[in-house]
């Protein structure tokens, strides 16, 4: 594996700054400089930054299963907030995106800030799925209504996957990640939502945890979000 590849993947930077890193001399392979780029390392050889051995990963995430009357936020004056949910003494954590204070549901927490963007993003097309109960029926054109692209003063959405269940719940399913955007979508059409569940998020589910429990993702499912982000082939 090439040298800026294999410290990538190892959390220590985007590919540019690892590649001047590497020029100004901050790597070495088996105790040697190495300022190449492209250098091709060793099976089980020895790779330090600074001075320090490449861990495997500096990045970590964590599935939290969601409770309502949580804040999604690192600190709040007057609610408990998701991080108190945590207790992790890793830098920088910070949830990925925004479920609002009564929504339940898979919510990720990470300190790689470059996935986080790219997951959130609609460009890499992500897929969020949420299970919403509404005060009112369906009209009977809401699929059509939700399945294309709907205009609000501050975005478009790209256009959703409805999966209706009964005449006031279903399942939507969008790769966008805009605030409130589920309960406008469904106002938008009239329907206000009175109960709202994210149930999936890149195809990873709160099963196994109850409300306010959470789990380390592996190393398999972190590497799956990276590839869903294009972070990785």
């Amino acid at each position: 594996m090439r040298l800026d590849r294999f410290l990538r993947e190892r959390g220590y930077g985007s590919r540019k700054e690892i590649q001047d890193n590497i020029r100004k001399g901050k790597v070495s392979v088996d105790s040697e400089i190495v300022k190449d780029p492209e250098f091709r390392v060793p099976e089980g050889a020895e790779v330090c930054f600074g001075g320090q051995p490449a861990e495997k990963s500096r990045y970590i995430c964590y599935l939290l299963n969601k409770p309502s009357g949580c804040v999604t936020a690192r600190t709040d004056e007057n609610h408990p907030v998701v991080m108190d949910l945590i207790p992790s003494d890793v830098p920088d954590l910070a949830p990925v995106g925004r479920l609002d204070k009564d929504t339940e549901g898979v919510l990720l927490i990470t300190n790689d800030g470059e996935l986080a963007h790219r997951l959130l993003s609609p460009k890499y097309h992500v897929p969020k799925k949420y299970y919403a109960e509404c005060r009112s029926p369906f009209p009977e054109e809401a699929k059509t209504l939700l399945e294309n692209p709907m205009v609000f003063q501050d975005f478009t959405t790209e256009g959703a996957v409805f999966e209706k269940l009964t005449d006031s719940s279903a399942y939507l399913t969008v790769t966008e990640g805009k605030f409130h955007q589920v309960k406008r979508m469904f106002l938008k059409i009239g329907c206000e939502v009175t109960y709202l569940r994210r149930e999936s998020f890149a195809g990873l589910t709160p099963e196994g945890l109850a409300p306010g429990e959470y789990r380390k993702l592996s190393e398999e499912e972190t590497t799956a979000l990276r590839k869903a982000s294009g972070l990785e082939e």
